[in-house]
């Protein structure tokens, strides 16, 4: 159920893609586009849903004491986001890990922390490191690593036009700067 907040966005929304489709040189009579800028103003509140949720409370939700110091992974989170640039997508895989430090939180709370920050127009380096920095902040753990690799659809399907290109970012803290810490976890996230 929408509240009223959410209405009145999205009307004012569905207005501004009514006025693009015109502009576009389109028929917004015509039947297939007649309820194409409500739809497209419910896909964008969808999309960009993350400015209205806090990660944190999310990690907070379900953090535990818990006496284990080994490293904690979640690899393979799928996330889809919009490239600030040119509000097309991106899209891939979120390889999270951390080392605890007294304190550990549930393993679903990983991805929804990515989904809260890919659902936000983004670009990919900052994705990875507010992603880091929240679960940094939030558990205090003594270290943390976040890889993503992404395809780009504004270098895909215009610009350059590299249909296979991936890009990947990585950031990380703590026990992760030593080079033998860092290298357990990238072959375990490369394991099937």
């Amino acid at each position: 159920m929408q509240n009223e907040q959410d209405l009145s966005i999205q009307e004012a929304l569905q207005r501004h893609y009514e006025e693009v489709l015109t502009l576009l040189g389109e028929d917004r009579s015509r039947e297939g586009l007649i309820k194409t800028p409500e739809r497209v103003a419910k896909a964008m509140q969808f999309l960009t849903s993350g400015y209205q949720e806090s990660p944190e409370d999310i990690l907070l939700s379900a953090k535990f004491k818990e006496d284990y110091r080994q490293m904690v992974i979640v690899k393979d989170i799928d996330f889809f986001s919009l490239c600030e640039h040119h509000m097309l997508p991106f899209f891939g895989k979120a390889h999270v890990g951390y080392i605890p430090n007294k304190y550990i939180t549930g393993l679903s709370k990983i991805p929804r922390v990515v989904n809260v920050f890919s659902r936000r127009l983004q670009v990919q380096e900052r994705l990875t490191t507010q992603i880091k920095e929240c679960i940094q902040n939030t558990l205090n753990p003594m270290g943390v690593i976040v890889v993503i690799e992404a395809q780009h659809m504004c270098m895909q399907m215009r610009g350059v036009e590299k249909q296979n290109a991936l890009t990947t970012t990585s950031d990380f803290t703590g026990a992760f700067q030593e080079a033998k810490t860092r290298e357990e976890f990238l072959n375990l996230i490369k394991q099937k």
